[in-house]
């Protein structure tokens, strides 16, 4: 029982921590555009849309 002396502290400064670490998440704007970044990630941003009205251009030429 005599540990509950060092556990019980422990466990409310990590807690303390936790929720100051979230509080400044918060602050610094880190949940702004949860949307933004989901669709960031998905869309790939590799290749270049043809413009309007133009054909792609073939990525290799067909055999004889």
């Amino acid at each position: 029982m005599e540990v509950l002396i060092y556990l019980v502290p422990l466990a409310l400064s990590l807690g303390l921590l936790g929720l100051g670490a979230f509080m400044w998440s918060l602050k610094t704007g880190q949940y702004d555009d949860l949307d933004g970044a989901a669709w960031r990630a998905i869309l790939d941003d590799d290749q270049i849309p043809p413009a309007a009205g133009q054909k792609k251009a073939p990525t290799s030429s067909p055999a004889p």
